[in-house]
């Protein structure tokens, strides 16, 4: 393999429950994050860096563990997709969790003005965690295609009474937002996590300030700013694109002194994607499970589920987002990112049950 020329392994042949262990124990599959999932084949693929060109070879799970004797960066990847993950702001990673999605804004692309006012936020942020949501996560500005930047200010008062009222009702809240100086003031209200659309690169402060804060921080996948992403949704193959630039995005973080136990990264479903980029991501999610960092899956209600099932209304998309979130558990997704948060944790306990 010239020395210019990356690797990676796609898992197919998913298998959970009982039956990922058999296969494990039979040497039969490979493990994907732990003995719970499983896979009995991949697709082999290498590109170079030069000419970008890219080939494919769907292997047995025996044949790739063979070829990662003598194969180093194969070996680095199978571990990387083998490791079970640690918690994740003291949630065991063990099974699927569920964060439930709190817009404190007027303009957001389902549920804008809703919840704008503090007390009804707060008071829809503890019916989700009744319901089954793990983590509340708040945001005060809205990042759907072509949203235009609040002021700090203005984000910062639509946020910060809300996440101070959850947190301290026990709430494990997590902030979504791409500037310092409301992650610095949510984490002081009490936010445990921090959540960024723009993996850390929108405001030059960001990383310095959650590797001084310490907190879990969960770094997306997206091109540009909500205004002008669209307009770069170009890519050579989208999946190991995004995959390829979410480890830049965690390298960068590394870098800046972030512990790499307290990263979880998600591919950004919607954001600089366009429909067949987003089913792309969702259908061959087990790539990501590569470096070897825990998942959040983040689908609901979005445009491309409308797209394919002729549902104009964001809020009328429940069935569509359930098959997407289905399709990414059954992946290995550690969290899911919801609007419908009763209806999630009712599937998620059945498929629990099934697998």
């Amino acid at each position: 393999m010239a020395s210019d020329t990356k690797l990676y392994v796609i898992p197919e042949g998913l298998l959970h429950g009982e039956a990922a262990r058999t296969a494990l124990a039979r040497g039969l599959a490979l493990a994907l994050t732990g003995n719970r999932l499983a896979f009995t084949c991949g697709w082999l693929v290498h590109r170079c860096g030069e000419t970008g060109e890219i080939s494919r070879r769907l292997l047995p799970a025996v044949e790739l563990r063979e070829k990662a004797e003598d194969t180093p960066p194969l070996a680095t990847f199978l571990a990387r997709l083998a490791t079970p993950r640690p918690a994740f702001a003291g949630l065991s990673l063990d099974r699927p969790r569920i964060m439930g999605i709190l817009n404190v804004t007027p303009d957001s692309f389902s549920d804008g003005g809703l919840h704008a006012e503090a007390q009804k936020a707060v008071e829809h942020g503890l019916r989700m965690a009744e319901a089954g949501a793990e983590v509340i996560d708040v945001g005060g500005e809205s990042t759907r295609p072509g949203a235009a930047e609040v002021s700090n200010q203005e984000e910062l008062d639509r946020v910060i009474p809300v996440v101070e009222a959850l947190a301290k009702e026990g709430l494990t809240v997590s902030i979504d937002t791409r500037k310092a100086a409301v992650m610095r003031a949510a984490v002081k209200a009490g936010a445990r996590i921090v959540n960024d659309v723009s993996a850390l690169s929108f405001d030059p402060e960001a990383r310095a300030t959650v590797a001084e804060l310490g907190v879990p921080v969960i770094l997306m996948h997206m091109r540009g700013e909500p205004d002008t992403m669209m307009g770069l949704a170009d890519y050579e193959d989208v999946l190991l694109d995004v995959h390829d630039e979410l480890e830049e995005a965690v390298t960068r973080a590394c870098e800046a002194g972030i512990a790499r136990e307290n990263v979880m990264v998600d591919p950004g479903i919607g954001f600089a994607k366009r429909t067949a980029h987003n089913l792309t991501l969702t259908r061959h999610l087990a790539l990501l499970h590569g470096l070897g960092l825990p998942l959040l899956y983040a689908a609901s209600r979005k445009r491309f589920i409308g797209e394919i099932t002729d549902v104009e209304r964001a809020d009328a998309r429940l069935a569509g987002s359930l098959a997407v979130v289905q399709a990414a558990l059954r992946s290995g997704a550690h969290m899911v990112r919801v609007h419908d948060v009763p209806e999630t944790a009712q599937m998620v306990r059945l498929l629990q049950a099934l697998w």
